[in-house]
């Protein structure tokens, strides 16, 4: 075809001109006749009657050549050649070579050879219907018409091919049963080649056809058609409808093939899904029933399920992706295959949901242990920190402390309480859950685990009852013993606090029980407030007394030695017994007041004139000898057991005791003077 071509000229009879090019190159005969042979098969029949004209272009070739190809279109094409126009160069061919004479061989070639020069030829064929090549007019791209011509030539190829294959799978798709029909489809289901882009192809073809030009008017270069026929439109057309028509039919195969192949792997894959669930995936749970004996137990078993979840959840994604696919299909309204399409969803549905209802008890299950298992480990550790307190001795260091350790165990204890509350409540909802897992059996006996897991719940919470009733018990006795403890320091406390109430009274009696009165009745009211006083520190020496012997009955009911009370007791029976030398030398020196006061008072009251006065002059020395033995006790200080001394008041007061004691005195002497000069002046004298 690069050397060969028609280039949609005419001649004067309207006969199809054919154009031969020969070069310098040696020219294949066999390639130049299969040439040939193609491009007459492209006219139609009523073209190839009018018959051709053969232009033989031998500028650029030999003699030899072109006679051996003007003698082979007499094999070729005798009957449709009318006229050879062979175009001799400028410079002729040798005459030896050429005493060959076309024109004389006419009755045995079938057909008229002229030899002509480029320029002649126009006297045969019309300078319109001749090329540039051979200075004609006619505009002729050679290869813009072999382009388009390989593109018919595949269009026709390709949509014959896909006719025939689209006829065969339409028509396997009418046969008599379904199981014909997909073995018929399958054989031949898939076209070898894209129908669209057949089609498109030749509507670009078509379309380029019609409008009588192959490269468009964008290169400024028009092409001038050849006739219809040649220009092959109706067959273009008529594969296109073809195609069209087989390919609307195929379309409509293909449709009710993906329907049913959809349907059909929808089913396949439900079924997957449902022998999946009820096969593996029932068996896995199944075997999982147990709940753990601990935390670390439980949560064992919590990530197992996971684990089963997991894969558990990529059959659900499935179930999901497939439940949306039904409805799709169900949506698009196929009545042949809403029932099926129903009761696959409806299958589907019933088994994933049983399944994670299943999955959900469990792993609520689960979590139940895990809350039972950590109130349960809380509750014991408790219990072992009440106990570790309850087992170390008691050794506060004072009532407060007691009380603070008191109060700490009773919170204890009450969370202990408050903790097995919860035990209990967990225990029974878990148990609750237990006694519902036999629903979830299919069909399995699950007596032996539930018994298992139902004993050991009962047995954790009866192990923390006895553990809690142990503590209570020794709570009692702790609290018994720290009561008695509180007592013992409360008694040890008011016993030192009695040392100190009756240091203090001695301190008072030492220092502000000084004065001895001014007469004998306020004297005798002294001594009588002394008494008073005496009670007050005898009361509160029996009540410290009294506390250290409750403190020894304590110390021996808890078996312990009191901190304290082993030098309380011998400060308690000091201070008492200075207080009671004090004391003793307090009255004694009131009463020698209230003698002395008594006797001086008589005395100073006695009339002169009275003669008993005058014979009873001893009394004068007793009360001066009892002055001034009350005078000689005010300077002698209180001599303790221990050997220390102590002195009643400040000197200061001493001396103005002394100083009235010594004014009475005088007033005494005074009265004895006074009563000695009548005596004096008597006869007798």
């Amino acid at each position: 075809l690069l050397f060969l071509s028609e280039t949609g000229g005419k001649d004067r009879r309207s006969g199809l001109i054919l154009t031969i090019p020969l070069c310098l190159e040696q020219t294949s005969m066999d390639e130049l006749s299969v040439t040939l042979d193609y491009l007459l098969s492209i006219p139609s029949e009523k073209c190839k009657a009018r018959g051709f004209t053969v232009i033989v272009d031998g500028r650029k070739s030999q003699w030899n050549v072109v006679k051996t190809v003007v003698l082979m279109l007499q094999n070729v094409v005798p009957a449709e050649v009318s006229l050879v126009c062979v175009v001799k160069p400028d410079e002729f061919w040798d005459k030896k070579v050429t005493h060959f004479c076309f024109w004389k061989e006419k009755d045995r070639l079938g057909f008229e050879v002229i030899l002509v020069s480029a320029n002649k030829l126009t006297r045969y064929i019309e300078p319109c219907q001749l090329t540039e090549d051979f200075g004609g007019t006619l505009t002729y791209d050679h290869m813009d018409w072999l382009n388009k011509r390989l593109v018919f030539e595949k269009f026709t190829k390709e949509s014959t091919s896909l006719l025939d294959e689209l006829a065969l799978i339409n028509n396997g798709s009418d046969k008599g049963t379904q199981q014909e029909r997909e073995r018929s489809i399958d054989l031949n289901f898939l076209p070898s080649v894209d129908p669209e882009t057949v089609l498109q192809t030749g509507h670009e073809l078509l379309s380029e056809l019609q409008q009588r030009r192959f490269n468009g008017s964008d290169g400024g270069v028009s092409w001038s058609p050849m006739d219809d026929e040649l220009l092959a439109q109706p067959q273009v057309m008529k594969l296109l409808d073809s195609l069209r028509e087989q390919y609307t039919r195929y379309q409509e195969v293909c449709r009710q093939r993906s329907k049913r192949t959809q349907l059909e792997e929808i089913q396949q894959k439900v079924m997957q899904v449902v022998n999946w669930l009820e096969g593996p995936g029932s068996e896995q749970l199944r075997t999982q029933w147990g709940i753990g004996d601990s935390i670390r137990a439980s949560q064992a078993l919590q990530q197992k399920h996971e684990e089963i979840e997991s894969q558990h959840s990529e059959w659900f994604a499935v179930y999901v992706e497939l439940n949306q696919q039904i409805a799709a299909l169900l949506n698009a309204g196929d009545e042949e295959d809403l029932v099926e399409l129903k009761a696959l969803q409806q299958q589907l549905s019933d088994v994933c949901y049983r399944q994670a209802s299943q999955l959900e008890f469990r792993q609520n299950l689960l979590q139940a242990a895990l809350e039972f298992h950590s109130v349960a480990q809380d509750l014991s550790q408790q219990l072992d920190g009440l106990l570790g307190m309850l087992c170390v001795d008691v050794a506060p260091a004072d009532g407060a402390s007691i009380q603070q350790t008191l109060k700490l165990l009773e919170e204890k204890l009450k969370s202990v309480d408050l903790g097995l509350q919860g035990l209990r409540e967990k225990g029974q909802s878990l148990l609750d859950q237990i006694s519902n897992q036999a629903s979830w059996a299919y069909g399995k006996d699950v007596t032996i685990e539930n018994k298992e897991n139902v004993d050991h719940i009962q047995g954790v919470m009866e192990d923390m009852q006895l553990r809690k009733q142990r503590c209570e018990d020794m709570v009692d006795v702790r609290r018994l013993k720290m009561l008695q403890m509180v007592q013992l320091f409360k008694c040890e406390e008011d016993a030192a606090q009695a040392v100190e109430w009756l240091s203090e009274l001695l301190d008072a009696l030492l220092k502000t029980h000084i004065r001895l009165g001014d007469d004998a009745q306020e004297t005798k009211v002294l001594l009588e407030k002394h008494r008073k006083f005496v009670d007050v520190a005898q009361s509160t020496y029996d009540y410290g007394r009294q506390l250290l012997q409750a403190t020894v009955v304590l110390c021996q009911s808890l078996r312990c030695t009191s901190r304290s009370s082993g030098d309380t007791l011998p400060r308690l029976n000091r201070v008492w017994k200075q207080f009671t030398v004090t004391s003793e030398e307090r009255v004694h020196r009131l009463e020698t007041a209230v003698a002395f006061h008594s006797t001086a008072e008589k005395i100073l009251q006695e009339c002169p004139e009275q003669p008993e006065a005058f014979n009873d002059m001893d009394q004068f020395d007793e009360i001066e000898a009892v002055g001034k033995s009350l005078l000689d006790r005010l300077t002698v200080p209180v001599v303790y057991p221990d050997g220390s001394e102590q002195y009643f008041g400040s000197p200061s007061d001493m001396a103005s005791a002394a100083e009235h004691i010594r004014e009475k005195m005088k007033l005494v002497s005074l009265k004895k003077q006074q009563l000695r000069q009548p005596e004096a002046t008597s006869p007798e004298s």
